[in-house]
């Protein structure tokens, strides 16, 4: 009886979950995978939420995106690089349980108590989750000369494996030509705002390099999206626009 409580009561928490911030304004896709549903929730910006059965995995979560007193705590929390749109100690200390895995890139762990550094070309297996470091940086757009918003070898990107699905999470970057190497993508996160990451040109360059069955477009700010839907049109590739401005 009392297992049969404590199942009623997290299935009750689920439900209430899923209303709450639906209605708060945060989109969800759900797909089937080899063993459970896998929801992708899009938070915001360069910020999601991914579900798959009883697991939460937090990406890059932010407080101007969300409050995340009232989000249901990491599994795994990745990060891909330190700047603040993107690494946020405040959102992912109300998020953290005891047996939280943080994953970062090597700078952001300065500013976090405890996290597993990965470099890129790194690769964990952890509660059945494949995650594999990838390249994420500029070649053209920089500060000052000299000096890319994102130099080469410092942030990841995450390719992850969830029930057979490969998800690619490129984290800020550009059309980069490790890009050629990704193979069987699922579903890829691209950032499309200028001049931090891409302009819809390159991202559409990017999208044909990794030919996912689904693109996300996100990290895009007030860059018009319907450049890419035209650009990708007869290329076979599902670009949907979610709330991640």
């Amino acid at each position: 009886m009392g297992n049969l409580k404590l199942s009623l009561l997290f299935t009750a928490f689920l439900f209430t979950f899923n209303i709450n911030y639906a209605q708060m304004g945060f989109e969800k896709d759900v797909f089937e995978t080899d063993n459970d549903k896998l929801e992708l929730w899009f938070i915001g910006h360069g910020t999601l939420m991914f579900k798959y059965g009883d697991m939460v995995i937090h990406i890059d979560p932010v407080s101007r995106e969300a409050d995340y007193s009232g989000m249901p705590d990491a599994d795994i929390i990745l990060i891909t690089h330190e700047h603040g749109d993107h690494l946020d100690p405040g959102a992912i200390k109300q998020i953290l349980k005891d047996e939280t895995l943080i994953i970062c890139n090597k700078a952001s762990s300065t500013d976090l108590d405890d996290c597993r550094i990965m470099a890129n070309g790194d690769k964990l297996e952890v509660m059945g989750i494949s995650i594999e470091a990838v390249p994420a940086y500029n070649i053209k757009h920089e500060r000052a000369p000299g000096k890319p918003f994102h130099p080469r070898g410092n942030g990841n990107g995450y390719i992850l494996d969830i029930g057979g699905k490969t998800i690619y999470v490129a984290g800020d970057t550009e059309n980069i030509p490790e890009m050629k190497n990704f193979k069987d993508i699922d579903i890829a996160f691209l950032p499309m705002n200028l001049p931090y990451t891409m302009s819809p040109e390159m991202a559409a360059d990017a999208a044909r390099m990794i030919n996912p069955g689904i693109l996300y477009p996100y990290h895009f700010g007030s860059t018009d999206t319907g450049v890419i839907i035209e650009l990708l049109k007869g290329t076979g590739i599902d670009v949907r626009i979610r709330k991640l401005q």
